[in-house]
């Protein structure tokens, strides 16, 4: 099932993170994304699903990187994160999200450590060149 992310960070470094209010995956913080629909470009998605999570308005840019997850009933999930650059909106909690905030290196490997965050979503973010060490 293809789905999209959007990395997106701050001049200090910090990533934006959203707190998954519904499953799978229900109060783990990852970053804002979800399902492509039918006939949705990738960018189209990324958009969406970002003003439907966070209430701002971005720009969908390059590929970050790719992975895929377990969606359960054998559905797997094709996760594209792209790099996004935020053009206006205010910063509030919505859609499926119980909340909303940034964090940065460090936090997120406190995160990381509690298991707050979505499996793997540190490894592949660090991997990726996207966040740096804390």
């Amino acid at each position: 099932m293809p789905c999209v992310g959007a990395v997106i960070t701050d001049g200090a470094g910090r990533l934006l993170l959203i707190q998954r209010g519904h499953d799978p995956g229900r109060g783990l913080w990852s970053i804002p994304g979800g399902r492509v629909e039918d006939g949705e470009t990738d960018a189209a998605a990324l958009v969406r699903e970002v003003r439907e999570e966070t209430g701002l308005q971005v720009t969908a840019g390059p590929l970050a990187g790719l992975v895929t997850r377990p969606g359960g009933n054998g559905t797997t999930f094709e996760i594209r994160d792209y790099a996004a650059v935020i053009t206006g909106g205010t910063l509030a909690a919505g859609d499926d999200a119980a909340d909303v905030r940034w964090a940065t290196p460090a936090e997120l490997d406190r995160m990381e450590a509690r298991a707050q965050l979505s499996p793997g979503l540190l490894a592949a973010l660090r991997s990726w060149g996207v966040i740096g060490p804390p």
